[in-house]
């Protein structure tokens, strides 16, 4: 029997708080994981002409993901496994895995994070104070995840989490905000596109509620990572959190791009076909196709939508006097 003096004592009746959780937390990751890996083959199969930028993206974010659970399962199974009724094991060293698996985390959450970014950038007409600040808190987040890191091989066990508090309390609260800018911005940005047309208007409002929805939903994660990692750093219940946060940024950003038909009727890729597009065009310019552009370039902007038009090459780059609706 545990004496009362004994530091294992107040740990026995708290099994579930102390390895519970995180098997709980890795069991959602999974799943979040095999939700991931059909997104990917249903992008693959959907946009199989989409630039090779964002095969590439999609292919290294999601073995990214899977190297990220691999290194969540070997912690798991080395405490909830190996070592299951050994509670002394949290008096040695934290799983080399474990520590790892917080930088792979926060490397695959920065990729989406920076993406979204650009979207921004986009929908902002090339504003460059909020699409920084935007990666500004990206990196910075990015950057501190990776002291947490080393700080963490430094410490003597796991019940010394709280040693590097600050630092990770930091590292979370940055991916809170950025959350709350992105999704602030894009919602502030897409408003600016209604035109008082409903079948317009009802596309900008779809945007805006997948942006928002996006957006709450991984901050509300972060933030809850971040007051359970304050007030119980002890109980390791935030971990079950963290290890879903990354695979919920990774499933957004293939929702994002699956959905690009189903939200603004078009993709990006370079595939022959019929369909509705979304376009922003100088008022000017249209009704004077000849126009000098810079004697235009101050004109309000209207919405003109084309029924039928053939999508022959990607619409990435836009012009001063076209806007694209999209990545």
């Amino acid at each position: 029997m545990a004496s009362a003096t004994d530091p294992l004592a107040g740990l026995t009746g708290n099994k579930f708080n102390t390895f519970g959780a995180p098997f709980v937390g890795f069991g959602f990751s999974c799943l979040l994981l095999g939700t991931l890996s059909t997104q990917m083959y249903t992008y693959f199969r959907r946009y199989p002409q989409d630039r090779p930028f964002y095969k590439g993206l999609v292919a290294a974010l999601w073995a990214l993901e899977v190297i990220d659970q691999v290194f969540i399962g070997y912690a798991v199974y080395f405490y909830v496994v190996t070592s299951w009724g050994d509670l002394s094991i949290l008096f040695d060293r934290p799983q080399w895995s474990l520590i790892l698996q917080v930088t792979l985390g926060a490397t695959a959450g920065a990729i989406v994070k920076a993406c979204f970014a650009m979207r921004v950038w986009r929908f902002s007409n090339n504003n460059v104070w909020v699409t920084g600040l935007i990666i500004l808190l990206t990196v910075s987040q990015l950057a501190m995840a990776c002291v947490y890191t080393a700080e963490s091989f430094g410490i003597a066990n796991l019940l010394h989490l709280a040693q590097v508090k600050v630092v990770g309390s930091i590292s979370l609260a940055l991916g809170v905000a950025t959350d709350i800018v992105t999704a602030g911005a894009l919602c502030f940005f897409l408003r600016n596109l209604r035109t008082g047309y409903s079948k317009d208007d009802s596309l900008v409002n779809n945007l805006t509620l997948y942006a928002v929805n996006t957006g709450v939903l991984t901050s509300a994660v972060s933030l809850t990572t971040l007051i359970l990692y304050d007030l119980m750093p002890e109980d390791f219940i935030f971990m079950g959190f963290y290890f879903v946060v990354s695979k919920l940024y990774a499933n957004s950003f293939l929702a994002t791009l699956n959905t690009r038909r189903v939200l603004r009727g078009r993709g990006t890729d370079g595939e022959q076909a019929t369909m509705p597009t979304f376009l922003m065009v100088g008022k000017d310019s249209k009704n004077a196709p000849n126009a000098d552009p810079e004697a235009t370039a101050g004109t309000i902007l209207e919405v003109d939508v084309h029924k039928e038009v053939t999508v022959t090459r990607d619409s990435f780059h836009h012009s001063r006097h076209q806007y694209a609706v999209g990545w």
